[in-house]
């Protein structure tokens, strides 16, 4: 036996035997054209013939899969169809260069800006580019491309990075695994791994060479590893724990429909974090009770220029409207640091993350934040909206922005615009100096929302991206908890909501220190709120406080993890 690890992107248990998916060989000789106008002719049928293709695959997507995980597809064609993309591609065809060249180019400087930012987000939209680049490329050459319709049973697919475009004619329960090369948690891979309820482990380097086709493996989603060519007795254990883990996804429906409470009856707020508006859909869908994280920074990046007034207005109003109603905390631009916007043409730094970046930006560039504001506060009419900081460090910060808002108002006032006037205007509190000003903040903020992500960056002073120092990227460490806890304590004598939008909301371990440092709100992935709504049940207020109080006295993160995962399985 051989075990790989990777990132356990959806859960479950899968075992088969191995296909490798290798993707039909695109290379191509670069040559220079003299009749651009038939070659431009070339490109564009070639463009239709994949805009044609894709949206009958959508169309599929939406049978077998659903419609959210349809949009990726559908969102491929609209970024092919974006003059700033296919207008750069024509414009290097009439300079001289195949259409071949001037494709793979312009796809590859957008892949590479989204790549470069090291934000799982972002990333993924690389793949849609690359998605995008192959397809075409695939119509230029006449390649036919990868059909994972028609699979034996009991297949698990093992390729470098499972795209949009391959999994269009996959019906659900049609394939036992995945397994790619690339791709995290929150990439198409994950996605429509999760929708399609197949384990999937992403990210184990070079594993189309590691593995052969017909071995059989034994694929954990969620413990993230691969066993190759197991024995009777592991194999046996694998069979057990996948029936065992099929009754407990079973168990999670019961929770459709509830009210998320402790065992003792204290209610908190369970949301959802989205990176565009019709991830709204699949919120409720999930029955989150409300939007925690809006990141409108995505509304930059999938434009070729600043997105308008009315462009934005469209884009939060319309998350307003499908959540009828519930709460809509949308995040302010926040560019900088791992977020490349190239419409907004930002200087590189040499530590951006510690630099002109989110609000520091939005204030030095009020041209552009006075548009998201209004925009903001005129889809407040709408529902109920309300604005979150990113990054605030000081006092003085939430307060120019409260003041810009009222500014706005007052424009609003003199050209009639319906508004909310009492929408609220929170802190995203994610850097030390927040948490360690957090009483003077709550004093000011309407409400918190703790980003664990980079609270917990910068308060270990260690990227997660840098395999030398990830080892001290870890919430469990007593110095983040220490200051989740304070920030929590101060909002809450403030009488402020206090939420989470990190990832670590939706930590199982996690979830009882948060009910004991009495945590009101919690914003995660959509596919993480049933999930989570069952955490938040198991416990009471009296025994996650019992827990807090031994594991605060501990000195170490490991110490902190053990007393966590102990708890965690003598209630399983």
């Amino acid at each position: 036996m051989e075990t790989l690890t990777g990132v356990g992107a959806s859960a479950g248990i899968g075992i088969g035997r191995v296909m490798i998916v290798e993707e039909p060989s695109l290379e191509y000789v670069s040559h220079t054209v003299t009749d651009t106008e038939a070659e431009k002719a070339r490109f564009q049928a070639a463009v239709d013939a994949y805009i044609e293709k894709t949206q009958a695959e959508a169309e599929a997507m939406k049978e077998t899969v659903g419609e959210k995980e349809a949009e990726i597809l559908t969102g491929h064609i609209l970024m092919i169809s974006d003059p700033g993309m296919t207008g750069q591609m024509t414009a290097a065809i009439d300079g001289g260069t195949c259409a071949e060249d001037a494709l793979s180019q312009v796809c590859d400087m957008f892949a590479s800006i989204f790549e470069g930012s090291g934000d799982e987000l972002l990333m993924q939209r690389a793949t849609d580019v690359r998605d995008i680049k192959t397809g075409i490329l695939a119509k230029l050459l006449n390649k036919r491309e990868i059909d994972l319709s028609k699979l034996p049973a009991d297949t698990v697919v093992v390729t470098h990075d499972l795209t949009p475009s391959m999994t269009a004619g996959v019906k659900p329960g049609g394939i036992a695994g995945v397994i790619t090369e690339v791709g995290g948690m929150t990439s198409h891979s994950a996605i429509l791994a999760r929708a399609m309820e197949i384990p999937a482990i992403l990210s184990i380097p070079g594993v189309c060479s590691k593995l052969a086709d017909g071995t059989q493996v034994i694929v954990n989603g969620t413990l993230g590893s691969v066993i190759a060519e197991p024995d009777e007795a592991t194999l046996a254990q694998a069979e057990e724990a996948r029936h065992a883990f099929i009754v407990q996804q079973g168990e999670l429906k019961k929770f459709i429909g509830c009210a998320t409470v402790t065992a003792d009856g204290i209610h908190k707020e369970l949301f959802a974090n989205i990176g565009k508006p019709d991830d709204a859909n699949q919120a409720n869908d999930k029955d989150a009770e409300g939007i925690g994280l809006f990141r409108t920074e995505f509304l930059f990046m999938d434009s070729p220029t600043v997105p308008t007034e009315d462009q934005q207005f469209d884009a939060y109003k319309k998350t307003a409207l499908i959540m009828k109603g519930k709460p809509v905390i949308i995040r302010t631009l926040d560019i900088g640091g791992d977020k490349d916007v190239p419409c907004l043409g930002m200087e590189k730094e040499d530590n951006p993350f510690m630099g002109f970046r989110a609000i520091r930006y939005c204030l030095a560039r009020e041209d552009v934040y006075r548009t998201q504001l209004r925009a903001l506060l005129r889809a407040s009419a709408f529902g109920d909206i309300r604005i979150m900081v990113p990054l605030v460090t000081c006092v003085d910060e939430i307060r120019q922005v409260k003041a810009l808002v009222k500014r706005y108002m007052e424009e609003f006032d003199r050209e009639g615009v319906e508004y909310n006037p009492d929408i609220q205007v929170g802190v995203m509190m994610e850097t030390p100096a927040a948490a360690l000003v957090a009483d003077l903040l709550a004093s000011e903020a309407d409400f918190f929302s703790i980003g664990t992500n980079d609270l917990t960056g910068y308060t270990m002073a260690a990227d997660r991206g840098n395999d030398r120092v990830r080892y001290l990227y870890n919430t469990y460490n007593p110095a983040v908890l220490r200051s989740i806890r304070n920030i929590i304590e101060c909002g809450n004598a403030a009488g402020i909501m206090v939420g989470m939008c990190g990832e670590a909301a939706a930590d199982p371990l996690l979830i009882p220190l948060w009910i004991a440092f009495g945590l009101g709100e919690f914003s995660v992935s959509a596919t993480s709120v049933l999930a989570t709504r069952k955490e938040v049940f198991g416990w009471t207020v009296e025994d996650a406080k019992e827990l807090a109080d031994r594991v605060m006295a501990m000195s170490t993160a490991s110490e902190v993890y053990e007393a966590l995962q102990a708890a965690h399985d003598a209630r399983i």
